[in-house]
């Protein structure tokens, strides 16, 4: 396949949804059946997380594989399971994925500095096998960490 011209290219990219996209509508309509109530994109907090829930103090990111570099090792860019940099302009992406991968840290870093929590859901766990899976354990961690912000004590049985 031969180098596309710009005008097809920035045609492509435009389409590009950063907001609204499939993988954030399936979190939503999962976190809301289960009783969780959330912002969308919270212009204060750094990095505008795709989902905040004030009561539990956490920030969810929906993260796309290929955009965020899923599985990535950092120093080597190699392709992973999830995530191929394409061969054509090569270093283009993967400056850009490294600067995507470099940003997210940074922005998760204010915000645990912040006091908050922090959950990346990745494109790849939420294929239609591995959805439900995913929201409990979503579920399971925002209950986890509401129990650990209030003191609540947890005992586990062995049994």
């Amino acid at each position: 396949m031969g180098k596309r011209p710009p005008e097809e290219v920035h045609k492509y990219m435009s389409r590009i949804r950063s907001k609204d996209t499939k993988p954030e509508m399936i979190v939503r309509r999962g976190l809301w059946k289960r009783g969780f109530r959330y912002r969308l994109n919270h212009k204060r907090l750094p990095g505008h997380p795709d989902l905040v829930l004030r009561k539990y103090r956490t920030c969810i990111f929906i993260n796309g594989c290929f955009w965020h570099g899923h599985l990535v090792d950092s120093k080597t860019m190699e392709n992973s399971v999830c995530c191929k940099i394409p061969s054509t302009n090569h270093d283009f992406w993967v400056a850009k994925i490294r600067r995507n991968k470099e940003r997210d840290k940074d922005e998760q870093r204010k915000l645990a500095e912040m006091g908050w929590h922090c959950i990346t859901i990745w494109e790849c766990e939420l294929k239609p096998k591995m959805i439900e899976q995913t929201l409990d354990s979503i579920a399971f961690t925002l209950n986890h960490i509401w129990l650990h912000d209030h003191g609540a004590k947890v005992y586990v049985s062995l049994n």
